[in-house]
């Protein structure tokens, strides 16, 4: 069965926005995130074996969203380094649902901490983590 991920079932999130292998992800389940450790030495400097290029894939593809991406930017450039999710919603141009899971699925990957204060959840990005991930990627000098 061919999906097409251009139709207007996947257009949102509530519906369904991920595909796994040919079926699409049923509404309800979550996206299988992992916290992002250190996994491997660079990837230019040695060899991955299957299960660290597993790893290391998950990790980049919670971050190959761009809904993500501006989120974890959006947080990392707030005043204080911190972004509360009410201040989040307008700037991103998506729906509170969806910014919601979008901030659930970075903070499930450990790239931001998540702290509710009263009605609000403020988040705040992980610099170690984001370390990791770049690490990973560096050139051997």
């Amino acid at each position: 069965m061919e999906i097409n991920v251009l139709s207007p079932a996947y257009r949102n999130i509530d519906a369904c926005q991920y595909v796994v292998g040919n079926e699409p992800l049923e509404k309800g389940r979550a996206m299988d995130v992992k916290a992002i450790a250190a996994c491997c030495e660079p990837v230019l400097t040695d060899t991955l074996g299957e299960d660290e290029a597993t790893e290391l894939a998950a990790a980049f593809k919670v971050l190959a969203d761009p809904a993500r991406l501006r989120l974890l930017s959006l947080i990392a450039n707030a005043p204080g380094g911190e972004g509360c999710a009410c201040d989040l919603i307008g700037p991103l141009g998506r729906s509170q649902p969806t910014v919601s899971h979008h901030l659930s699925v970075l903070t499930d990957a450990g790239l931001v901490t998540r702290e509710k204060r009263g009605r609000w959840a403020w988040y705040q990005v992980v610099p170690e983590r984001l370390a990791v991930l770049r690490d990973a990627l560096s050139v051997p000098g």
